[in-house]
Order: structure tokens, then sequence, then C-alpha cells
């Protein structure tokens, strides 16, 4: 996996966190630096962490499933692009409050970058360099977090749902380019 496909893979991750970071800016209301700072490092910290957790765990079975770990890789990108493409075009409103203690931040940090953790996984079965990868991948997340605050406290919640859609696209996308080359076909 390339730089582009990494980065790309660090965007469709960092979506969860830029929706949840625009409801956080739409709550807040008036925002400064401090507040797009908290909400990058809360969210580009786990979403560094959690692949490297995802590797960790994958390296331990990668050996017994080498002959599949494109497929693996396929369908474990789909869902997760899948369960986003499916948030996005549910209609239900979603209330988040402007909070940003510690529990708050460490409560969604952990349930937006649970998704990075099955990404992990994935490196681990491709023997991808987790480290810069997963660093990619958080600073990809804490610049699209920061500002995720500034647009919500800026335009609103208009663009939540379709940062999650293009998120959810990108991964089921680049797991498909995955399969393809796995099978021959790229």
């Amino acid at each position: 996996m390339g730089f582009w496909e990494v980065f790309l893979v660090g965007v469709g991750l960092s979506m969860d966190a830029f929706a949840v970071s625009i409801c956080k800016g739409l709550s807040l209301g008036k925002i400064g630096g401090k507040h797009m700072c908290i909400a990058g490092a809360w969210f580009g910290g786990f979403q560094f962490l959690m692949p490297v957790l995802g590797y960790l765990l994958g390296s331990l079975f990668a050996d017994a499933i080498t002959a599949y770990d494109h497929w693996l890789a396929f369908i474990l990108l789909a869902f997760i692009g899948g369960r986003m493409i499916k948030e996005a075009l549910d209609k239900t409103e979603e209330h988040m409050d402007g909070a940003m203690d510690a529990k708050t931040m460490l409560l969604l940090a952990v349930a937006t970058s649970i998704d990075a953790l099955a990404v992990g996984v994935t490196f681990a079965f491709m023997e991808v360099a987790v480290i810069p990868a997963s660093l990619l991948i958080g600073v990809t997340t804490f610049v699209f977090s920061a500002v995720g605050v500034k647009i919500g406290s800026i335009f609103g919640a208009r663009y939540q749902k379709k940062a999650e859609l293009f998120g959810g696209i990108v991964l089921v996308l680049i797991g498909l380019k995955i399969l393809l080359e796995g099978i021959g076909i790229l």
C-alpha cells in the first residue's frame, strides 16, 4: 500500500471524527484554536493508536491466512465503508452536546476510531509499515477534526452526512482495489 492509498484510508477513517467535530463546533458556537486542537488531538491520537493495536493483533495470525488476506481486507473495508454509508443515509437527527471534557472526548475518540483498529488488522495482512501509515492517518484525522470544529461553528451540520458518505465510499473503493489486486485483475 503506497502513500496515497494510506492517505485515502486516513481520509476515509477520519470522516467519522470529522462529522463529530462538525457537531462539536455546531454545539459550541463560538470556538477558538484551543477547541480545534483538543478535537484534533483526541481524534487524531486515537486514529494513530488504533491501527497500531490492530496491526499487533493481526500480526499474531497473519501468516495463517496469507492466501486470503485480500479477501479479508476487502470484507473489513467494505463493511466499515458500508456502515459509514448507511449512517450517512440515515435520516434521523443526532444531537451532540458541546462538552469537550476528557471523559466525553475519550468516549468519542474510541467510538470514532474502532474502524481504525480493523484497518490495522488489515495492515498486518498486507505487511504495511504500520507506524508511518498510522502516523499519516493520525495527522490526517487531526487536521480534519480541527477543521471540522471550525466548519461546524461556521456552517452548522449540513456537511456532516456528506462527509460520512464520502468516507464510506472511499473505504469501499480501496477495499475493492485491494481485492482486485489480490485476485490478479489489477
